[in-house]
């Protein structure tokens, strides 16, 4: 029963004068008026745990595991409970982020430390602890590992909480009263099983935080380990984070397998330096490092393509006296293959013996896979070999449906058959799944007689293909455009008693629909229901994209609506696809009326499509609508990137409306965004077609504020001599030689041989000179034009000048000039 805050005012004002005796022959009372006032508090402590030598609301045995004692003797979690929130769904917050407690602050450092990633191989900060001690204590398994155990996630209140689950978007107080009762009544175990059954992992933890805010409830320290597995598979990096420091609040021994957790999750999200620094939140923790730890420091490390630093942790490991295992030298291992460095790989299997670790088969595998990626089949043979004699492992059914697996996958097939083939003569039997694999890389090289082979290989053996394989060799024929036998192929596995599935006649419409026969595909889609199958989102989009190559736009269209009835929304490539045929035909308003209609239907239309609307628009030259469209976009909560505006400033500059573009240009740089390169060039070209050189400077001073471009007066120079405009370029000229590169000189050549082009060449003279005095050496057979072109003119003084310059700077011989001069 849960009081009010009214009830919890009146309860304190009836019993503070009454004797201590008789307060605590309510106990009840006494937690929740300690709930109330311990909600006032700013302590970073936990509230319960003075109160928890004082009271004890409920006992328990030693070995009992409800989950609703979480272990502990004392009351479940005090707090004031929140009648409110009723949509426990609706934010990551929980009362662990108020903590202040030191000892776990040094995760708000992580944070101060910025989000970018800046790691270098010189900086060593990171593993230090790996050398501040010498002794290296034995770490002992203080908590619980529980599996997954199919009896627990089957159990009916484990389902009913799922179901639960599923219904948040339709929360209510109801609903939350149910949860709140089964809550009560799971042991550790099956709390367990939910969190882990849930396929987002994002609702795993906003119910693993709604449960610890729960009255007379607290998790097991089982639960919080269980809770860092499922987010260690993820890259929820800051939920990882909250839910190691509501352990260290609540007090629970955190060991290294809770911190090797948050690292692992920390690396998925591509934070290396975050994922390194939890060996130093470790050592201010007093959890003493050992070899699991620095195995996931490695194996992020090795992720995060920091070989170097992996072999760091290694040398460390060994100086204070960790010794490595072989799944630590086995993530050095994949760290050298993924650098291309297979050699130094095998070097390091040849080591390990000697180190005391001999490798595994995993270490064998991992190069294994390596050398089928990059095409050194050979080589492959030569390690099997290599590991039965030197390593003295035997190949197994494992190892050979690796390799079977392996070779297949990279198009190896024949290569697959042969250790196929090794296997069963040593007396392995392959099952469906192995032969699939070859059937399947058979089938992808177009080689189908080689696939039917296997398949009759298969019937020889005893092993019945499944519908996997009969799917793979379909799929091979529509590949190959053999549309009639991938029919025949469907009728062969209903009269062999293997049902065709989603899957087997998604394949065989897509091969219709590249046959240019997707009404017939249409056709048979309509009669899935008769076929009992049931066409999924792929099947839906496979047709889609087959009529409208045909140009079957409308039915495409309709399509679309059909499969968003269905509950399969379309991404948004794909409608763009379709909006970029409806434009390429003219049919732009059907377009806009088809991506509004998408929009409406909750699919994910982006600023990508809007953008392709708005270019058909352009493109027809309808310059009103696609404004307006551009500021429908803010109503719809999709933002114009750059290159919205970009097409946009294009179309107003063709239209010869320079200001329009420049405020829209100006609108787009206040709006944060960079201008692109092309943004530069369509500026540039439509501002020097109309002569506004001036106002273009202008404009370009601004966009320099927000992203530079080093070659856009080059750029200037060279579209204003295109159109003829030689004086407004020369005037620029300064602005270019300032920096004095090749892209400069190939700008100032352009300038010269449009001055000879026009016949001015002293004004081509100049700019050779001023090359010369910035240290550019002008094209010396432009430069022997300009010569020519002055000595005809009488200019001769200038142009002995110019070829003097070139001797000067030791790129012309004086028989070469006095040659020129005859």
């Amino acid at each position: 029963m849960f009081f009010g805050r009214s009830c919890y005012l009146r309860i304190g004002k009836a019993i503070a004068f009454e004797p201590t005796s008789h307060l605590f022959e309510h106990p009840l009372t006494c937690v929740e008026l300690a709930a109330f006032f311990s909600s006032f508090s700013s302590k970073s402590s936990d509230p319960s745990s003075d109160f928890d030598s004082k009271i004890k609301a409920r006992s328990v045995e030693s070995d009992d595991f409800d989950a609703t004692s979480n272990g502990y003797d004392g009351v479940g979690k005090l707090g004031a409970p929140d009648l409110g929130d009723w949509s426990f769904l609706g934010s990551t917050k929980n009362d662990c982020e108020d903590d202040q407690s030191s000892k776990f602050d040094i995760f708000d450092d992580i944070e101060e430390h910025g989000e970018e990633e800046k790691d270098s191989d010189d900086d060593d900060d990171d593993l230090m602890v790996l050398g501040s001690s010498n002794r290296v204590h034995e770490q002992k398994e203080n908590f619980v590992r529980v599996e997954g155990d199919e009896d627990e996630f089957r159990h009916p209140l484990v389902r009913e909480v799922c179901r639960l689950l599923e219904l948040r978007s339709g929360w209510n107080p109801k609903l939350e009263g149910q949860l709140r009762n089964l809550l009560r009544s799971l042991k550790a175990r099956q709390v367990c099983a939910v969190l882990r059954s849930q396929a987002d992992e994002r609702v795993a933890l906003e119910f693993f935080y709604w449960a610890d805010r729960q009255w007379r409830y607290k998790h097991y320290p089982v639960v919080y380990y269980a809770m860092l597995e499922v987010l260690s598979k993820t890259k929820l990096c800051q939920g990882a984070k909250r839910v190691l420091r509501l352990m260290a609040r609540r007090g629970i021994e955190r060991s290294p397998e809770a911190f090797g957790y948050v690292m692992v999750s920390y690396s998925r999200a591509g934070k290396l330096r975050h994922a390194m620094r939890v060996l130093t939140l470790m050592q201010k923790a007093g959890v003493e490092l050992n070899v699991s730890i620095c195995n996931n420091a490695i194996h992020a490390l090795v992720m995060g393509n920091k070989l170097e630093k992996a072999l760091r942790v290694l040398e460390r490991m060994q100086l204070v006296g960790i010794a490595p295992n072989v799944v630590t030298y086995n993530c050095l291992i994949k760290g050298y293959c993924e650098v291309h460095r297979v050699e130094d790989a095998l070097e390091l299997i040849d080591e390990m013996p000697s180190r005391g670790c001999p490798p595994d088969k995993v270490s064998y595998y991992t190069v294994m896979g390596f050398l089928c990626k990059e095409k050194r089949v050979k080589e492959v043979r030569e390690l099997v070999e290599k590991m039965t004699k030197d390593g003295g492992l035997l190949p197994d059914q494992v190892t050979y449906n690796n390799l079977v697996h392996m070779l297949s996958k990279h198009g190896y097939g024949d290569e697959a058959v042969e250790f196929l083939r090794e296997a069963e003569e040593k007396g392995f039997r392959f099952d469906k799944v192995g032969y699939s694999a070859i059937v399947h890389s058979f089938c992808k090289d177009g080689r189908i007689d080689m696939a039917k082979e296997i398949v009759n290989d298969m019937f020889s053996k005893g092993c019945t293909p499944d519908v996997v394989t009969y799917t793979a060799v379909l799929n091979g024929y529509c590949r190959l455009g053999k549309v009639d036998q991938a029919k025949k192929m469907l009728q062969h596995m209903y009269k062999h008693g293997c049902k065709p599935n989603t899957v087997s006649y998604t394949a065989l419409l897509n091969g219709l629909c590249r046959s240019q026969n997707s009404l017939e595909a249409r056709e048979m889609m309509n009669t899935s229901e008769e076929e009992w199958w049931t066409p999924n989102a792929i099947t839906y989009s496979v047709l889609m994209h087959g009529l409208r190559r045909e140009g079957k736009l409308v039915e495409a269209c309709d399509m679309v609506r059909e499969m968003v009835n269905k509950g399969f929304l379309p991404n948004p490539v794909e409608i763009n696809l379709l909006i970029q045929s409806l434009c390429r035909e003219g049919k732009i308003n059907e377009a806009k009326r088809f991506m509004e209609e998408c929009l409406n239907k909750g699919c994910a239309v982006n600023v990508v499509n809007f953008t392709t609307v708005i270019h058909g628009y352009c493109q027809k030259d309808d310059l009103e609508t696609a404004l307006s469209l551009l500021d429908d976009m803010y109503l719809s909560n999709k933002h114009p990137d750059a290159i919205t505006y970009t097409t946009v400033i294009n179309a107003l500059g063709k239209k010869g409306r320079i200001q329009e573009a420049t405020k829209l240009m100006i609108e787009m740089l206040g709006k944060g965004l960079d201008p692109t390169p092309v943004t530069y060039r369509t500026v540039i070209h439509w501002y020097c077609q109309t002569g506004r050189v001036d106002d273009l400077v202008k404009l370009l001073e601004k966009m320099f504020l927000r992203q530079n471009c080093k070659t856009a007066y080059n750029q200037v120079i060279e579209k204003l001599c295109s159109f003829g405009k030689l004086e407004e370029a020369d005037k620029l000229l300064g602005k270019v030689l300032r920096t004095a590169s090749r892209v400069d000189a190939k700008t100032c050549h352009v300038l010269m041989d449009s001055y000879l082009r026009k016949g001015t060449p002293l004004s081509a003279y100049k700019v050779a000179c001023r090359m010369f005095n910035r240290n550019l050496i002008p094209d010396l057979k432009l430069c022997e034009k300009v010569t020519k072109r002055l000595m005809s003119e009488g200019n001769s003084k200038e142009a002995d000048n110019l070829m003097l310059r070139f001797v000067e700077r030791g790129c012309l011989s004086h028989q070469h000039q006095e040659h020129l001069q005859s």
